[in-house]
């Protein structure tokens, strides 16, 4: 060819090199969607296996422990006393801790609460309720005093089966106490703070039952619940 002359396509090449670039452009898309898949694909989750000594277990249900039936001893009529009614009778307990009791002081607090009762026994047998009262403490007599407490008492079973209302702590005394309490027995005692505690008996099918609560001022035990 001779300078100056130009170069010119077919109208067959044009077309050969157009498909080519749109192959090119086809490809060139399919490649970024392809990168762009694999950027927004979720990475699958890792489970770790637990470290050595950590492996978690589901432990069965724990059963409760048998623990001692607190009641009041047949015959008696069962009473659940009212918040005011506590706080009235017995005032809270500091915090306190059962092993600062030793075991001789329990031993010896046993043996007097035993002593007392085997005495309150000897008293309710005779009726002699002026003796009684001298056993209880003056929160607890205020307590068992009350016409509310009276009136819920008389609404037992027992007192209403024999249509007994109590008017007074003497009728408490003669209705609810006597009945009740000619035999008592401790066998066992809890203490609850330093001068207080909780007498039990055992019933014939090894139930402990609780027949009193009981605080010691100077060197006197008396009945407060």
């Amino acid at each position: 060819m001779g300078q100056g002359q130009s170069w010119s396509l077919t109208n067959k090449e044009l077309i050969a090199i157009m498909d080519t670039m749109k192959q090119i452009s086809i490809l060139f898309c399919l490649i970024l969607f392809f990168l762009i898949s694999c950027n927004n694909q979720a990475e699958p989750v890792k489970t770790q296996a637990p470290a050595p000594g950590t492996e978690k277990t589901t432990e069965p249900p724990k059963q409760a422990s048998p623990q001692a039936v607190e009641a009041e001893p047949s015959g008696l009529p069962q009473v659940v006393q009212t918040e005011q009614e506590t706080a009235e009778g017995i005032s809270p307990a500091p915090l306190f801790d059962p092993a600062s009791i030793s075991q001789e002081e329990k031993d010896t607090a046993k043996t007097e609460i035993q002593q007392l009762i085997q005495r309150l026994n000897s008293i309710i047998r005779a009726r002699n309720y002026n003796a009684w009262v001298t056993y209880l403490d003056t929160n607890y007599f205020t307590v068992i005093s009350s016409p509310e407490y009276l009136d819920r008492i008389s609404q037992s079973a027992v007192l209403v089966k024999q249509k007994i209302v109590l008017k007074s702590a003497q009728d408490y005394f003669r209705h609810v106490v006597v009945p009740a309490r000619t035999n008592d027995r401790v066998d066992d005692i809890e203490f609850i703070s330093q001068n207080r505690v909780k007498a039990y008996t055992v019933n014939s099918r090894g139930e402990r039952l609780r027949l009193y609560d009981l605080e010691k001022t100077g060197n006197e035990w008396k009945i407060i619940n």
